[in-house]
């Protein structure tokens, strides 16, 4: 019996084909939206929005990674109060937290230096704050964040920075593809 390199059949001798540009800044794209958990209109308006700002502002990859880092959600996914940003939006939209003293239970809510994220006193007798001590002893949170314990609030001290948000994609392609 001869084994070929290909499935057998008419059509099974085609080749798969190398990624176009477009293809290759979709994916990018693509990547950078699933890390996020955003949808497409939202991520497209977050980039459409740095791209307003180009000319102003020197390191638009950077913008952009502040953006989507300063979200609620994220911050909650930072602070190691959730498992995954699923989680966090889900827990931000059930209304668990405050923001400044008030609550806030929208995910897109964009956090400021100074800016006190804390968790409802009522909320925290619920199953998933109980083991908060032993979450929160595993968790690293950034340098831009700080979290206290005993108060059950974390406060961000300053801006996100790129390299430490590490990105998994190429943002200048991501700018491309948004540029068409």
């Amino acid at each position: 019996m001869i084994k070929k390199a290909y499935p057998p059949g008419q059509k099974g001798k085609r080749r798969s084909k190398a990624l176009s540009e477009y293809g290759k800044e979709l994916k990018e794209k693509q990547k950078l939206r699933n890390w996020y958990n955003l949808r497409e209109r939202q991520f497209a308006n977050y980039v459409r929005e740095v791209l307003g700002l180009q000319f102003k502002v020197g390191d638009t990859a950077d913008l952009l990674i502040k953006i989507l880092e300063s979200r609620l959600d994220n911050v909650v996914f930072r602070l190691g109060l959730a498992a995954s940003r699923r989680e966090a939006r889900q827990m931000v939209a059930h209304g668990h937290f405050l923001v400044n003293g008030k609550a806030i239970d929208i995910p897109s809510y964009r956090v400021k230096k100074g800016d006190i994220i804390a968790i409802k006193p009522l909320k925290l007798p619920k199953g998933i704050f109980r083991n908060l001590e032993a979450k929160m002893k595993k968790q690293k949170s950034p340098s831009w964040l700080t979290f206290d314990i005993k108060k059950s609030e974390g406060q961000v001290t300053g801006e996100p920075s790129f390299i430490e948000a590490a990105p998994p994609a190429e943002i200048s392609s991501i700018f491309e593809y948004y540029s068409r």
